[in-house]
């Protein structure tokens, strides 16, 4: 009999693998990617032993200004390599395998002008990449982890956050369930007072919706008020492994009133009491303002790696440039 592995294409497999394998997150899963990339723009590499897939790692790749990119998705946090590691391993072998893997992955990436990845921050080991010409910059997403007792973890925030959500129990009356356009609309306010462009459509948000809805896997809380104003909203995500704060709202004029942090408290109970889940990941974020806020409502610092590496000697000149005019080389 022909392996299957023989007569089916690498994207093709990786659908196969992610049906029935659960420790892929969310955000590498080959229905999100659909979503996100587009059907045709993305691909994976697989490395397979014994006619099982024992390495993936997927990537977006696009065309730009005559060039090769492989980078992130819009919306989605992390992908990198992932794994599928033998029970009660020893350490040394883990990072050995480890090394050979992420070494085969390596060779069998397509050619690229730039290469830029965001691992998931439970992949430790970039050092093969290293040894390839690749470099890192350590970013940071915020968790909480060790859900069992609610209120316990709500003793974690700090003073100054559950006293905004006993405000906001004041003032919000419902906590409801909404719909992906009443969230655009809010979320687009969240970034119109910053002065920023909402960097995705409507129309992405809803497909993506559409797809998380089949899947079962989001839900769109909404703090309403009684007269029927959207304080804040916050949309979660899960998988098998953990619940993300993916996107949030809130009205500029009713912002004080605590609702964001209320819509977290319930989203973490949501988590545990429904879902099962152990862990909430915050999804970052690097922003100083939005930092301190995930950290004083008891999220934990987990360091993840953004791997880069440029080979078009076009680009170099250029990224060196960009260097001396900001003054950190020296002419």
């Amino acid at each position: 009999m022909v392996s299957k592995l023989l007569i089916m294409s690498n994207k093709e497999l990786y659908r196969e693998l992610c049906k029935v394998e659960p420790t892929i997150p969310i955000f590498s899963k080959d229905w999100w990617l659909d979503a996100v990339c587009g059907k045709d723009n993305w691909n994976v590499v697989v490395v397979e032993r014994n006619s099982n897939i024992i390495a993936a790692m997927p990537y977006y790749m696009i065309r730009k200004y005559g060039l090769t990119v492989i980078k992130m998705p819009i919306l989605t946090q992390t992908m990198g390599p992932w794994i599928k590691y033998p029970q009660n391993q020893k350490y040394a072998n883990r990072i050995s395998i480890e090394k050979s893997l992420y070494m085969e992955i390596i060779n069998r990436l397509p050619n690229f002008d730039y290469f830029i990845q965001n691992f998931n921050y439970r992949v430790t080991n970039w050092l093969p990449f290293y040894w390839r010409g690749f470099n890192q910059t350590t970013r940071y997403t915020y968790v909480i982890e060790g859900l069992d007792d609610i209120e316990e973890v709500l003793s974690r925030f700090k003073d100054n956050m559950r006293n905004k959500i006993n405000k906001a129990r004041k003032i919000i009356t419902e906590i409801q369930e909404g719909n992906i356009q009443d969230f655009y609309d809010i979320n687009k306010k969240t970034f119109e007072r910053q002065g920023i462009k909402i960097p995705y459509s409507l129309d992405l948000l809803i497909e993506k919706d559409n797809i998380l809805s089949e899947k079962n896997c989001r839900k769109i809380y909404f703090a309403v008020d009684e007269q029927h104003r959207i304080h804040s909203a916050l949309y979660l995500i899960w998988d098998e492994l953990s619940s993300y704060v993916h996107m949030v709202g809130e009205d500029p004029e009713l912002r004080k009133s605590g609702a964001g942090i209320l819509l977290i408290y319930e989203s973490l109970k949501y988590t545990k009491e429904v879902l099962g889940l152990d862990c909430y990941d915050f999804e970052g974020s690097m922003i100083e303002s939005v930092e301190e806020v995930r950290r004083a409502c008891g999220g934990v610092q987990r360091p993840y790696h953004s791997i880069s590496k440029t080979n078009s000697r076009l680009l170099k000149c250029m990224q060196a440039l960009s260097l001396l005019k900001r003054g950190i080389c020296k002419a």
